[in-house]
């Protein structure tokens, strides 16, 4: 296998990943944006709590709030950090062994390339998922409105897409570019790295490209994503929240405003402690694991290449 045929299945690969991985855990990452956002008025205890209003308020298919957007950009999202890793290990590594340095600068590089389709994806995906918590909040603390009175209409990503380019041009999309970036690098300097010990635990066999991850099954790729994806998102929580309220365009009532990333921390710390930092760790955890799990196991199933298989 050359490795002009080896990237395009490793993308389809990547792109599979995604899509299986985020059908199966996106309530849960709207849970954690909305619980992330809350400053003032609490509509939300905990997760159970979130998700269990949300359906009420919202039915079934509230839980799925901006999914759709999430699983357009997920792929070529997930494709491309994927992918990106696989490139740099290959090219970093010399004679099939690659020091952990190496491992850490491949992360560092994957984490880089994802954040072109990460920011606009993840921009987009708050605005739909936190709606509700904030149309939650409006009924919490105002009296109901006049009967004569139309809801409001639910935002949609086209809406917002438009309304940002046509106010704030190309770069509105990008809004927390820096904070995606502060957040995804260190993310996958840990991940990577990690998920690479702990896929080869018990294995000395070389793979194809002296690669012993090819060798690893799909049960032990799926537990090396989950705890690698748990450590590696926990630890990068405080950069998470930073970005999620730096990306957060409407606010509920007596929320910051923030006019950077220094400005953001400081305020977060001041007004609602340190503790603020950790806001939807569990989510976020609870969202990581199974996500890099499934996109693992998906990932070193090799579908790209029975995809490929079919138009030689």
């Amino acid at each position: 296998k050359t490795e002009k045929q080896y990237l395009p299945a490793k993308l389809i690969d990547g792109g599979v990943a995604g899509l299986v991985g985020v059908t199966c855990v996106f309530p849960i990452d709207l849970a954690k944006t909305r619980l992330q956002n809350q400053q003032g008025t609490k509509v939300y205890s905990g997760l159970l709590d979130c998700l269990v209003k949300t359906i009420r308020a919202e039915g079934y298919l509230g839980m799925y709030r901006g999914a759709a957007v999430n699983l357009i950009l997920v792929t070529p999202e997930k494709a491309i950090k994927l992918a990106a890793n696989d490139v740099f290990r290959q090219k970093l590594s010399k004679g099939g062994r690659l020091p952990l340095w190496a491992e850490i600068l491949a992360g560092c590089g994957a984490g880089t390339c994802q954040v072109v389709v990460t920011t606009p994806m993840e921009m987009l995906k708050i605005q739909l998922q936190d709606a509700g918590r904030l149309a939650a909040q409006r009924t919490v603390s105002a009296p109901a409105p006049p009967l004569t009175e139309p809801p409001s209409p639910r935002p949609s990503a086209t809406g917002i897409t438009l309304e940002l380019l046509r106010t704030r041009g190309l770069i509105g999309l990008y809004r927390g570019a820096g904070a995606t970036l502060l957040r995804d690098v260190p993310f996958s300097m840990i991940y990577f790295p990690l998920f690479a010990k702990l896929n080869t635990l018990g294995r000395r066999e070389q793979g194809c490209h002296g690669d012993t991850q090819e060798r690893a099954p799909f049960v032990q790729s799926f537990m090396a994503g989950c705890a690698a994806g748990s450590v590696a998102a926990v630890a990068v929580t405080p950069l998470d929240v930073i970005k999620t309220r730096l990306q957060t365009l409407k606010k509920g009532v007596g929320e910051d405003s923030y006019r950077g990333l220094a400005d953001c921390a400081r305020r977060i710390w001041s007004r609602e402690g340190p503790s603020a930092f950790l806001k939807g760790a569990t989510c976020r955890a609870l969202v990581i694991a199974p996500l890099f799990g499934i996109a693992q196991g998906v990932y070193f199933l090799g579908a790209g290449e029975q995809v490929l298989a079919v138009f030689r």
